[in-house]
């Protein structure tokens, strides 16, 4: 069992350190093109898929960072019909 426990730590620093470097390869500079969004978004979903077997609440916590990036960034363009920059 306790080798289990080992190997359970490890897996989940692991997948800290994966977060790591998706989130910065979830920058707008780097993900310009549609081919780039979509394997941002592939890379966020397999990271989910693992996260949703880790009990430790960083992997949980940088799951929904991830997930937050792919969501669009919304503006408002207007306030009582007055367009706002």
């Amino acid at each position: 069992m306790r080798n289990l426990r080992t190997i359970d730590v490890a897996l989940d620093e692991m997948l800290v350190n994966l977060a790591a470097i998706v989130l910065r390869l979830s920058k707008p500079d780097v993900t310009r093109t549609p081919e780039a969004r979509r394997a941002l978004a592939q890379s966020v979903h397999q990271y989910a898929v693992c996260a949703a077997h880790s009990t430790d609440p960083r992997v949980h916590e940088l799951k929904s960072e991830l997930e937050e990036t792919l969501r669009p960034n919304l503006r408002i363009v207007a306030n009582n019909g007055v367009k706002v920059s």
